[in-house]
């Protein structure tokens, strides 16, 4: 299998995808909850994720810029201490009903996010070009196994310290991102290319230009934006909804098999029906995500659009990452990986910031239909950039 031949790194960090996953997932599940508790208004309880995200925005390009000089396993080993550093704070705010420590927290667990999204992009590598999808499916998946443990150890854990609640299962998030740094020995030592080495290549506007460029930035940050927005909202509205947080974990759990489940066979339909039209089915699904969910509270509907939201986010954020691998070259890789992480982080800032509000100004179907003018968007410009491939084909 190619993998086993020269795609090494990328079983290394699907290890390294599924322990992030693992901790990303309890701080998803709880999060909004433990804002519920401790923040001084209800309307502020998704505040600490939009923080994180803002932290991801900002740190974004300093940690591409480490790794293309100091190297992946730099970056991703710093990342991961700042996980463990972020948990403990959150700790420490948990007891203390603390919510500007909490925030806190949360401010540097953004640095571990900023580190490992860079996962999937680090396993494009060493592989050859016919096999990035592949390599990019092949991480995400290993997120499969964090959606099968991490809520269930959310709840195992919440108690741990009681009658303090959630305490232990950020203290498990902090455990869970040191075990990172075991798989991370394992990556090979990067080197740059002599291409990389000497910098420079066209300006950032010229690059930005790209049809596939657009279409790659618009297909992953408005699927990322769409999920985070929704995926937020979803323990809130599942408690306000008279459901348990058990339910919601386990809501949470098969969201989150949606997004990475499919990773098995998205890397091949896009090899064989190419990444616009794999782009263009995410967003039709996405769209079907938002009505089903808002149609009725019920379990059954909590759980069929947040697998519905998941399938959707999966196959427009892999085009959209495979898309943007395609549009680069060797010395420009630095500059636009870290210009388009930034872009999405902030999209997906915006989302998680107007999540809590949207939902409690006015209700779960508007974060749901808050969706669609995004979704319009992101469908048009994939439309638009697979026509103009088609006139470029018939003219070659």
């Amino acid at each position: 299998m190619w993998f086993l031949r020269e795609g090494r790194d990328a079983l290394v960090l699907t290890a390294c995808q599924a322990l992030f996953w693992a901790g990303l997932l309890v701080s998803i599940t709880l999060t909004g909850l433990v804002g519920q508790i401790i923040a001084p208004d209800p309307v502020l309880a998704t505040l600490p994720v939009a923080l994180l995200t803002v932290a991801n925005i900002v740190l974004t390009r300093p940690i591409s810029l480490l790794m293309q000089r100091r190297g992946r396993r730099a970056g991703f080993s710093l990342g991961a201490l700042a996980g463990a550093l972020g948990g403990l704070i959150c700790v420490v705010g948990i007891f203390r009903a603390d919510f500007t420590v909490f925030c806190l927290g949360n401010v540097v667990l953004g640095a571990y996010q900023a580190a490992a999204q860079y996962y999937r992009l680090a396993a494009v590598d060493k592989v050859a070009p016919e096999r990035r999808g592949r390599a990019v499916s092949l991480v995400l998946s290993g997120a499969i196994l964090a959606a099968l443990v991490a809520p269930s150890l959310a709840l195992w854990t919440k108690d741990l310290f009681a009658p303090v609640t959630f305490a232990g299962s950020f203290m498990a998030l902090s455990v869970l991102s040191v075990a990172t740094l075991i798989p991370l020995a394992l990556l090979s030592p990067h080197s740059a290319t002599s291409a990389e080495a000497r910098g420079g290549g066209r300006p950032m506007g010229e690059i930005l230009r790209q049809p596939i460029m657009i279409a790659a930035l618009v297909n992953a940050a408005a699927g990322h934006a769409v999920m985070v927005l929704v995926m937020n909202a979803t323990p809130l509205a599942m408690v306000a909804c008279n459901h348990t947080v058990g339910d919601a974990a386990g809501v949470i759990r098969a969201h989150v098999l949606g997004m990475f489940v499919p990773s098995f066979f998205t890397g091949k339909l896009i090899d064989r029906l190419g990444a616009p039209a794999i782009a263009a089915a995410g967003a039709v699904i996405l769209a079907a995500s938002a009505m089903v969910s808002a149609w009725d509270q019920g379990l059954g509907h909590f759980q069929v659009g947040l697998v519905l939201l998941g399938l959707g986010w999966n196959f427009m954020y892999i085009a959209g990452t495979t898309m943007l691998t395609q549009s680069y070259r060797p010395e420009e890789r630095g500059r636009v990986q870290g210009m388009a992480e930034m872009t999405i982080a902030a999209c997906a800032a915006l989302a998680s910031f107007g999540s809590g509000g949207l939902l409690n100004a006015f209700g779960w179907q508007a974060v749901n239909m808050g969706a669609a003018p995004v979704l319009a968007v992101s469908l048009g410009v994939t439309l638009w950039y697979a026509a103009g491939r088609r006139r470029v084909a018939e003219l070659a």
